[in-house]
């Protein structure tokens, strides 16, 4: 019934190929409810030049998650809300991997700095320091 282009099946791809009736039934909704979700903002489908929408893997994922939230009774809004903490929630963990990588690198770099500028003792005689008495 659908063409996937690219990726594997079920990966999430950004790949829009999804007509409405597919992208639809791959939901489990009605074709004029994802038209509310796009209205309400819970949805945002590709358009191609004449203006049709093209659904993604992406998009299929997040209408099934719409339909687990409103399943568990959440209103529209609700739902809207859950949604954009949800996306906050991976944006933060992102945002948290990309600076813990960064600080990793950065003690590294320190080490290797360190390394370098730190000469062994070699165990020779040493020079005495004078003791001053107060």
């Amino acid at each position: 019934m659908s063409v996937f282009f690219g990726g594997t099946l079920g990966e999430p791809s950004g790949r829009a190929v999804y007509v409405i009736s597919v992208a639809a039934e791959l939901a489990g909704v009605h074709p004029q409810t994802l038209r509310i979700y796009e209205r309400r903002g819970l949805i945002d489908p590709a358009r191609t030049v004449g203006g049709s929408r093209r659904y993604s893997e992406r998009d299929i994922q997040r209408l099934r998650r719409v339909c687990e939230l409103t399943a568990e009774g959440l209103n529209l809004e609700g739902v809207k809300r859950v949604m954009e903490l949800e996306d906050e929630v991976s944006r933060l963990h992102g945002e948290i991997s990309r600076l813990s990588a960064a600080a990793r690198e950065e003690v590294e770099r320190v080490r290797r700095q360190y390394r370098r500028e730190i000469v062994p003792f070699t165990g020779g005689s040493s020079v005495p320091v004078p003791y001053r008495r107060r």
